[in-house]
């Protein structure tokens, strides 16, 4: 096989297929790891030549190669991790763990050279001068300081250490996603004809379609997808199937077996603590937020909190309502964490005269791509349109071209939508090519991911409300990174501040419910009718119907991910992240959004460490920035649209967030839209 291998890197290194996409059908898996080496031994060797070069460092001879080096290891590296989230299997799961750790082994020796730094820095002072346009003045400025928060001032013992503790958190977060992915893909319930009541037909269809995936001829298949577990606990009569579901479900990672995280928890959090203090902060959350629009964990703080108490207050409420309508209902047993979903769509269904089987009915997955398309032609004057004819890396992915109002390709956009085993959980947008103009520029190639059940075949898949906002939000950011328009790729599309990069997602879902989008594309599935004018006053009527219980959930994620990250060691997670809730008060009958064994977020990677209150920060700014849409009267005003695109879709990290901003808005935003769009 590895002959085979060598004999097929090629595929893998370069990107031969239509209009220099990958090829995937040429793609083996055993291509991986001589691609993988043959690309890191070539950026390895492009760096010495800039490292090598005697002349006073120039945008020339040293940050443009600097910047395009290393381009066969991030198209190697950006297939494989496509694959490693998107549809793994044990050896890509394999050289996953053997991959991050040489990806930091190279990564550190790079950012701790110290002739690579010695030039950096040179170009660094020069720019203080005033030389230079503000983007490449952003560009060295944030370079800077990613060699100084990667070691690059520290002594060589130093040096050492961090590189050390950058290769055991590479290997210790890819295996912490390994076993949550593992742990939900192992679980399954197989239910007979008679445990399904109450469960919608779209429900029951998907459930089929597992069973059948998984081999069963017969039967019905309760995962722990989330498109699959949550509206099972929303809809299910039977209460004994939806307390072995939420346990299963809340329990991912935390089960005694091979795949459980705790121990691995303790190791990164005390890894991560002491990388801070060896670059000079009190605790990891200090060092992570330093580098964010929030600076600081006070900062952070000062915004979750007194939304915490309101949520809290309002989940109170509606604790008690649920608690008295279900009793009316004829339940007479404690009310519990699997009881809140189910008596809460019966609530909902009595109170606005809907259910969510109604409003999924117009909620077809097509439809709501088309919209999601259709909102971005109206803002941005591009179009999109499918090709079937390239093979992808699985049979759902489907890819579009995207145009400008000229015809004229200017990206690709790929969706993978459905659930499967080989997938993680969870919802994402990454990309297989970054926008950038040096060297000849190159275009955009970005890719969502989702977990939307799959129908029954020759179905229409159809979305919960939620859903569609995921759609919309992930789509948010696939614009982010198909709007680019920068020189530098270090600046482009997403590459901005954690506590920016949800802005362009979360505000793309308020289109969603705009009641023309809503009209053209939220069509009946079976009648192919056009929704109500009283369903939809309907729903937007309860969009804050349970909102406490939804801010509670994510607002104790965010508060237990920075508790976690202000201290040096959590000798047992789990005692830790229920004492820090005990202190919050956190209501018993809720669960955080995400537990600690299996927050992905903030464990499986280092992205979102410290980081996950960004949500919260960017929907600050994105109810504000909706606002001043709503303000002119035309939620597509196309002045604020072309500012919208030219200062948030396309700027990336070209200038600073609260700059691009205020270029958009006209002034920094206000709290108040989001408090009031939350219903507290």
């Amino acid at each position: 096989m590895e002959v085979w291998g060598v004999m097929t890197k090629e595929a893998v290194l370069d990107w031969k297929g239509f209009s220099g996409l990958p090829d995937f059908a040429s793609i083996n898996d055993d291509d991986f790891r001589p691609a993988f080496d043959e690309a890191l031994k070539e950026a390895e060797e492009e760096i010495e030549k800039i490292a090598i070069v005697e002349e006073s460092p120039t945008l020339e001879n040293f940050l443009q190669p600097f910047e395009l080096s290393g381009k066969a290891l991030d198209r190697v590296c950006s297939i494989f991790f496509l694959r490693s989230g998107a549809h793994s299997n044990l050896l890509i799961q394999q050289l996953e763990q053997e991959f991050v750790v040489k990806l930091s082994r190279h990564y550190s020796k790079i950012m701790m050279d110290a002739r690579i730094f010695a030039k950096m820095s040179v170009l660094y002072r020069q720019m203080q001068g005033g030389i230079y346009d503000s983007e490449t003045r952003r560009v060295i400025e944030i370079w800077w300081k990613k060699f100084v928060r990667s070691g690059a001032n520290l002594n060589e013992e130093s040096k050492e250490r961090l590189a050390e503790i950058d290769e055991k958190l590479a290997l210790l977060e890819a295996t912490f996603g390994q076993n949550v992915l593992q742990d939900e893909a192992s679980w399954v319930l197989f239910l007979d004809k008679e445990d399904l009541s109450g469960l919608p037909d779209n429900l029951v269809g998907s459930m089929q379609e597992g069973a059948r995936e998984r081999g069963h001829k017969e039967g019905y298949a309760l995962t722990l997808a989330r498109s699959i577990v949550e509206p099972f606990l929303k809809f299910s009569h039977r209460r004994d199937l939806r307390k072995i579901a939420c346990q299963a479900w809340f329990k991912r990672g935390e089960n005694g077996n091979g795949n459980d995280n705790r121990e691995i928890i303790t190791k990164i959090i005390t890894l991560r603590g002491e990388k801070a203090k060896l670059l000079g902060y009190k605790s990891f959350a200090d060092f992570k937020l330093d580098d964010t629009m929030a600076k600081s964990v006070d900062s952070v703080t000062n915004l979750l909190i007194p939304i915490w108490e309101k949520a809290r207050a309002k989940a109170a409420v509606e604790q008690a309502e649920l608690q008295n309508f279900s009793k009316s209902q004829g339940m007479s047993e404690a009310f519990e964490i699997w009881d809140w979903r189910y008596y809460a769509e019966k609530l909902r269904a009595k109170q606005f005269s809907f259910d969510e089987s109604e409003i999924k009915n117009h909620f077809q997955l097509d439809c709501m791509i088309e919209a999601a398309f259709a909102v971005a032609g109206k803002l941005f004057g591009i179009s999109f349109e499918e090709n079937t004819s390239i093979t992808l890396w699985h049979p759902d992915a489907r890819l579009w071209e995207v145009k400008k109002i000229d015809g004229i390709v200017f990206g690709y956009f790929i969706g993978d939508y459905f659930a499967r085993s080989s997938k993680r959980s969870g919802a994402w947008m990454s990309k297989l090519q970054l926008q950038h103009k040096l060297g000849g520029g190159q275009k955009p190639i970005v890719y969502n991911v989702c977990n939307f059940a799959k129908p029954s075949r020759g179905e229409s898949a159809l979305l919960s409300l939620d859903d569609a906002r995921t759609l919309f939000h992930e789509f948010g950011h696939a614009l982010h990174g198909l709007l680019s328009d920068v020189v530098w790729p270090s600046v482009a599309g997403t590459s901005v501040a954690l506590d920016f990069v949800e802005l362009p997602s979360q505000l793309y879902e308020h289109w969603l419910t705009v009641p023309e989008v809503l009209k053209s594309y939220a069509t009946h599935v079976k009648t192919g009718l056009p929704m109500s004018q009283d369903l939809l006053d309907k729903i937007l009527a309860a969009r804050t119907f349970n909102s406490g219980f939804y801010a509670v959930e994510f607002i104790a994620s965010a508060l237990i991910d920075i508790a976690f990250h202000r201290e040096e060691v959590v000798s047992d997670p789990i005692l830790f992240e229920r004492k820090e809730l005990e202190r919050l008060q956190m209501p018993e009958t809720i669960v955080m959004r995400h537990r600690s064994p299996h927050f992905a977020h903030i464990f499986s990677g280092g992205g979102y460490a410290a980081g996950y209150y960004s949500y919260m920060w960017s929907e600050v700014l994105d109810a504000d920035a909706f606002q001043a849409f709503e303000e002119t009267g035309d939620v597509f005003n196309p002045e604020l649209a072309c500012r919208l695109k030219r200062f948030i879709y396309s700027a990336g990290g070209s200038a600073d967030p609260e700059e691009l901003y205020k270029a958009f808005r006209g002034r920094l935003p206000s709290p108040n839209a989001m408090i009031e769009k939350r219903g507290l």
